[in-house]
């Protein structure tokens, strides 16, 4: 049997004493740290800091957790913060369109336990992939998305999230532009791959861009979506060696693996509560 866990994830200005308050206040719960990590940006003079805990024998949790940690820690040194409890299964909802490669990887994943989530609704704005999820156990609807439907489609997507409870949208190679108005509804709370290692070769075609250009890497970059296009802040990237032997769809079938890995990397490690945003970064903790 798996000890639930709580997890709580901290910024702030940097100064003394943010460690020792932090675990102080968990000592005082009778509290074992199971992992702790931190990190400080000196340039800006932020702190950032990860701890997770057993709940065993811990009688603080849920609401009065968080009220006595922001009476006695948070509000005393400034701090932004969360806690997460592991007791809570995340709920996450994936947009698709015709290239199933990525939404079979992370349906598979979910299902052998890695990814500790629940995916109880999968959106296409193309019926391909329909009996890829209803055979993992997910409900499928197809919403055609054009230029004159396109806030019509969107109010649909964010009925079905908000009908299923989800918490985290990804974009399984989901071929359209969302809208400021469908994001604001999930900020920080939507992840994207694109098929390039970003900044280079943004847009719709970069495997295409990259054969044209000669490179000898290619890459896949999974982020959060922002309303600038490829532009949101950075989760995780990888990249392989191609040479000039490789062609056009020698390239593609290589960042299809790749895609695959860096997307299932940024979901396990966001249901992990291991990322913090701050401007157009991430810190990502081990």
């Amino acid at each position: 049997m798996i000890t639930p866990t709580a997890t709580l994830l901290v910024n702030c200005p940097d100064r003394r004493g943010l460690v020792a308050a932090v675990s102080g206040f968990l000592y005082r719960l009778g509290a074992n740290i199971l992992h702790a990590d931190q990190h400080q940006d000196n340039e800006i003079g932020l702190f950032f800091m990860r701890v997770e805990w057993s709940l065993e024998g811990v009688e603080l949790t849920g609401d009065a957790f968080s009220e006595a940690f922001a009476r006695e820690v948070a509000e005393p040194y400034g701090m932004q913060w969360r806690v997460e409890f592991s007791t809570r299964r995340p709920r996450m909802g994936i947009f698709v369109s015709r290239y199933d490669h990525c939404l079979l990887d992370l349906l598979h994943r979910q299902r052998s336990g890695e990814l500790l989530c629940e995916i109880p609704v999968v959106i296409g704005n193309h019926d391909t992939c329909k009996g890829l999820a209803e055979y993992y156990g997910a409900e499928f609807h197809c919403i055609p998305v054009t230029p004159a439907t396109k806030s019509t489609a969107e109010e649909e997507q964010a009925a079905l999230l908000e009908q299923h409870g989800v918490d985290l949208v990804v974009l399984a190679r989901y071929m359209q532009v969302l809208s400021p108005v469908l994001l604001g509804r999930f900020p920080g709370r939507v992840i994207n791959v694109h098929h390039s290692f970003l900044p280079a070769f943004v847009g719709a075609k970069p495997y295409h861009a990259a054969f044209e250009r000669g490179v000898k890497l290619i890459g896949a970059t999974s982020h959060y979506v922002t309303e600038e296009l490829d532009e949101g802040p950075i989760i995780e990237q990888d990249v392989v060696r191609i040479s000039h032997r490789d062609q056009l769809q020698d390239l593609i079938q290589k960042g299809r693996d790749l895609e695959r890995v860096v997307l299932s990397r940024a979901v396990r490690w966001h249901l992990q509560h291991r990322i913090l945003l701050y401007g157009r970064k991430t810190v990502v903790f081990d």
